[in-house]
């Protein structure tokens, strides 16, 4: 049998095939290369985009944010002027009612008695003054019971007051306030 040597051309096919795998490993390692840098900036395309609704979206709430805010001190506003304007249309509509209290606690007034103090606290008149003696203030009394505008009234103290007359009295006294039934109807319309 002849000896043939193949060596040098199982050499060469080894190289070869090595030349060929490294090729097509580099090829392999630039595809993949190729193919992670579109993901990557795909990726950072995607959250360039996210950020930019994100920030887009902040300044709007930041906006509606001043806004409601706005609205909220509007509201707020919208309440006391119609706080302010509830308190007017009270004023406005106890006025002639305040006439009243006074026109009949002059009616109410006996010839002897002058007042020297009238104060209201919520439906309480308190009422200081001096009289020429005890029955011009029982007589008082009895007038502001009769009225229709007052009663309840209550003596609270009685002094003697000598720089008035021998007999004049100095009294505190309150009285409760009160409309008529027919007077209420009548403002109410």
């Amino acid at each position: 049998m002849a000896k043939i040597n193949l060596l040098p051309w199982r050499e060469a096919y080894r190289d070869a095939k090595k030349k060929e795998f490294i090729v097509i490993l580099l090829m392999v390692l630039a595809a993949s290369g190729f193919v992670a840098y579109l993901w990557v900036s795909q990726v950072q395309a995607a959250i360039a985009d996210q950020t930019a609704r994100n920030r887009l979206l902040n300044t709007e709430i930041a906006e509606l944010d001043k806004k409601v805010d706005q609205i909220q001190a509007l509201r707020e506003r919208r309440e006391q002027l119609l706080a302010r304007m509830r308190v007017i249309q009270d004023l406005e509509g106890t006025r002639p009612v305040i006439v009243r209290y006074f026109d009949d606690m002059v009616r109410a007034i006996p010839d002897g008695v002058f007042l020297n103090r009238m104060a209201r606290e919520g439906e309480v008149i308190r009422l200081e003054g001096v009289a020429e003696s005890n029955n011009r203030v029982s007589s008082f009394m009895r007038n502001l019971e009769d009225s229709d505008w007052f009663t309840s009234p209550n003596l609270s103290s009685v002094t003697s007051a000598p720089a008035y007359g021998e007999q004049a009295n100095s009294f505190v006294m309150s009285v409760r306030t009160s409309a008529p039934a027919d007077q209420d109807s009548e403002e109410d319309n």
